[in-house]
């Protein structure tokens, strides 16, 4: 096996992202149950604690979506549709990107990883927000995006045709989604526009 990042197997990337997320999940919760407790002890929720817990629930809901996106995702193992929308709405209440769950049915976890995934590769298209909305169909799933202006990197976005780019730390969900759709049997197709983007699979 080599130690290069660019050739481990998906599988690997993925065990590796579960363990980290869940090793860091139960600190935060802890962090969270801490400051819940702050507030009911008597000092009341002051800016400064508020402002704590505010940050420690956009750390939580981050942290769940990435369990899924770059974690391990088991053959039939499924996700609540209540579950995808509570997250989403999380991440929407404190971030730029609003972020909406079309299918009202549970989904595989697999599925949903490639979701998640897609999101990703979108948001860095949308620097100043936009709406993302998750769609599933018999002919499969897509993923839009619709914004006032965008400001997309086409050479970037060529990573998702297999085109050999060179990614920041902050872009490899461009490797990962073609390798998982591939490892799907999914084909992915994508466009930009100046008023949004999509990706389909």
């Amino acid at each position: 096996m080599t130690d290069d990042p660019d050739t481990l197997p998906a599988d690997l990337v993925a065990l590796v992202g579960s363990r980290l997320c869940h090793d860091l999940i139960s600190p935060l919760s802890a962090i969270s149950n801490g400051v819940e407790l702050l507030g009911l002890s008597g000092a009341g929720m002051s800016p400064e604690i508020a402002l704590i817990a505010e940050s420690v629930a956009a750390a939580n809901a981050k942290l769940k979506f990435f369990r899924v996106a770059f974690g391990n995702a088991s053959k039939g193992q499924m996700i609540a549709a209540r579950e995808i929308n509570a997250l989403l709405n999380e991440l929407s209440s404190s971030g730029r990107l609003k972020l909406a769950f079309a299918p009202q049915a549970d989904q595989p976890r697999d599925m949903v990883k490639l979701a998640y995934l897609a999101i990703l590769c979108i948001e860095t298209a949308l620097p100043w927000g936009g709406k993302v909305t998750i769609e599933e169909s018999e002919t499969g799933w897509l993923v839009r995006a619709e914004a006032d202006r965008t400001k997309p990197d086409s050479a970037l976005w060529a990573a998702l045709n297999g085109t050999e780019v060179a990614l920041r730390p902050a872009q490899v969900q461009f490797a990962l989604l073609p390798r998982e759709a591939a490892a799907h049997g999914r084909k992915l197709s994508w466009g930009l526009s100046d008023g949004g983007a999509w990706i389909a699979f």
